[in-house]
């Protein structure tokens, strides 16, 4: 078993207004095997956090760790964090012209695992992983994700996620943008991985609808930087009924994304 751990995170970005705190000492420890949502409202912290663990420069660690298996995360580049078995899903995922499909899977899993697969196993894996998405042949010759619609770069992150195999899966909102049917695919993916009980995942979601598919075992709330409340899936089920409002006091401004 494998174990992240945040302790007493803070953490801070730097505005036209001057330097703003987003997390103000987020505790948070994830195992293999375990799903954990976050949720809240727009601006509570949650997006700040998957892109902290992933070491976006634009966020200033201020005090606290991540540690993977005892080590420092927060010492590693951004390259020594994927292959220390780290996965970031985004929100937003950029379109890379001039890469294929093809030669960025490859290149990344040689990167990872420090040598490339046997490529006869490997073209196996990656048109059934393909299939099971339902991304269509012909996307393995094209850019990645150029000209692809919003659920076709949800897939393909999905697909990244099968493939690379790492220990700790952070979902930043992988289901906006998503109808049923593609929520459906995504979630099947990220289940079928889980599954095999190798992977934790940090599910970050505004909605509960994706837990429908991908069931939690813990749901933690985050409002203005910290979490509020923590619980098991019954939460979420509160949270869809009854809102936020309850955590937030008039007057109090997001802490950020």
């Amino acid at each position: 078993m494998s174990t992240l751990e945040i302790k007493d995170l803070h953490v801070s970005i730097e505005t036209e207004q001057g330097t703003k705190q987003i997390l103000k000492g987020v505790s948070l420890t994830v195992n293999t095997g375990e799903s954990h949502a976050i949720m809240g409202p727009n601006g509570s912290g949650k997006s700040t956090l998957a892109s902290t663990i992933a070491g976006h420069p634009r966020y200033t660690v201020d005090s606290g760790s991540v540690t993977l298996d005892g080590e420092d995360v927060l010492a590693m580049s951004v390259d020594e964090r994927a292959r220390a078995g780290l996965f970031l899903a985004m929100q937003y995922p950029v379109e890379i012209p001039g890469v294929t499909m093809t030669n960025f899977l490859r290149t990344a899993k040689t990167a990872l695992d420090g040598q490339a697969p046997s490529l006869r196993h490997w073209t196996k894996d990656v048109k059934e992983a393909m299939s099971q998405l339902r991304i269509d042949a012909d996307f393995a010759q094209r850019n990645v994700n150029e000209g692809f619609s919003g659920g076709e770069k949800k897939r393909v992150e999905i697909l990244q996620l099968e493939l690379f195999k790492p220990k700790f899966a952070v979902l930043d909102e992988t289901d906006s943008g998503l109808d049923v049917d593609a929520l459906k695919v995504v979630s099947e993916g990220v289940n079928r991985e889980h599954s095999k009980g190798a992977m934790g995942t940090i599910l970050i979601t505004h909605y509960t609808r994706i837990l429908r598919y991908i069931k939690p075992d813990f749901v933690h709330v985050f409002v203005d930087g910290r979490i509020a409340e923590e619980g098991g899936p019954e939460l979420a089920d509160r949270l869809e009924e009854e809102g936020y409002d309850r955590f937030l006091v008039p007057g109090t401004a997001p802490a950020g994304a």
